[in-house]
Order: structure tokens, then sequence, then C-alpha cells
């Protein structure tokens, strides 16, 4: 076999792969979406939703660690630190629910306000990327992908920021429930580590949000469409 033919079934195997996570990925994110407008965000408990969508969200939002790897073996063309930040800061997020007490972090009205960002974004994300790959992108999911993150990105992102928020009122005031399990020195280091990943927002979200600012303006303003994946 030739290494033009191995290229081939390398390159053939590997849009196959992709095609087939980023179908599931909007699958599953149309399902969260789904679960989380059954209930009334208005008048439903935070952490209700929490519970009507945790496992969905953690199993979907876990599998986009992929991603990263996506980005550094090359399988896609995105910047794997631009990548590495988008993913780590849903998993952080994440992280934060499960472990801080529902009545705390998951009774946050971010809950609502970041699980409904996350999955209209990831819905439409996913399916764009799956549209590149059959070489069919439909004009309006394009603008969709390059227009809702103007408010989608702000709403996602002040909803995380009040979970960790919710959190970090619960590290502060109840140090003992974490001393239980772990040193008192991790009291510390928990009510710490969440500051500072409040604070890396201050740099990390203007990136990302100019970053798509950027790619709006080269694919809507009349610049070459690249593909995405």
């Amino acid at each position: 076999m030739t290494k033009t033919m191995k290229s081939k079934k390398s390159s053939s195997a590997g849009a196959l792969y992709l095609k087939v996570y980023n179908l599931a990925q909007v699958f599953g994110w149309c399902y969260i979406l789904y679960k989380l407008l059954q209930s009334d965000l208005f008048s439903t408990e935070p952490v209700d939703l929490w519970q009507n969508v945790k496992w969905p969200v953690v199993i979907f939002q876990y599998a986009a660690f992929l991603e990263i790897i996506h980005a550094v073996v090359g399988l896609v063309k995105s910047n794997p630190l631009l990548t590495t930040f988008q993913i780590l800061s849903r998993i952080v997020i994440v992280i934060v629910l499960l472990t801080t007490p529902e009545n705390y972090a998951a009774s946050s009205f971010g809950v609502p306000l970041a699980i409904l960002a996350w999955s209209i974004t990831e819905v439409i994300r996913y399916l764009y990327y799956f549209t590149n790959l059959i070489e069919f992108v439909p004009h309006v999911l394009t603008w969709l992908r390059y227009t809702l993150f103007i408010a989608l990105y702000p709403i996602g992102v002040s909803g995380e920021l009040l979970c960790v928020y919710a959190a970090l009122n619960y590290a502060k005031s109840h140090p003992q429930s974490i001393d239980y399990v772990f040193p008192s020195s991790w009291t510390f280091i928990y009510y710490y580590a969440l500051v500072f990943t409040m604070l890396v927002y201050i740099p990390v979200f203007p990136m990302l949000y100019l970053h798509m600012v950027a790619q709006r303006r080269k694919i809507l303003g009349g610049g070459a469409s690249k593909k995405a994946q």
C-alpha cells in the first residue's frame, strides 16, 4: 500500500470520526436544551433545573475534552490554546457545580443562564462543524454561528461567574465541611482557586470574544470562508 493510499484512508477515517463526534454532540446538546425548556426557567428553582440536566451536561461537556486533542494532533485547524481556554472554562464550572453542595452553586441563577447559553451555542456550533464536513453549509447556519455569540457569550459568562461566586460564598462560610475530607490547608487553596478562576475571566473572555468578532468580520463581512473542521 502506497503512502498516498494510507494518507487517504487515514484522512477518510478522521473525517468519519469527526462527523460522528459532531453529530453526537448536536443530539446531546439538543437533548439538554429540550430538558431545560421542559422546565419554566423563571419559576423553577435553579437547583431543580440542574438536577434535570446534570448528567447529560457532564457527559457531553466532558466529551468536549476530545476537541483539545483534535486541535493538538492537527485533526482540525482550530487554535489549540484558544480551544483549551474554551473547553476548560466550561469544565471548571461543571466541576464547581458537582463539588459544591447543590443548595449553593446549583441554586444560583447562573445555572439556567449558563446552560441555556451553552446548549444553544453548542447545537449551532457542532451542527456548523458537521455541515462543513459534508460540504453543505446553509447560509442561515453560518449567520447564526457568527451572530448569536454576540449575546450568548456574555450571557453564558455571566452565568458561569454567578455559579463560581455562589461556590466562593460557600467555601468562605463553610470551611469546616471541606476540612472533614481534606487538610485545613485545602480550604485556603480551594477558596483562592475559585478567586483565581474568576480573575482569569478578565483577560480570557475579551480574547475569546474578540476572536469571534474577527471571525464574524472575516466570514460574514466578505472574507473568504474557511472550514472550521
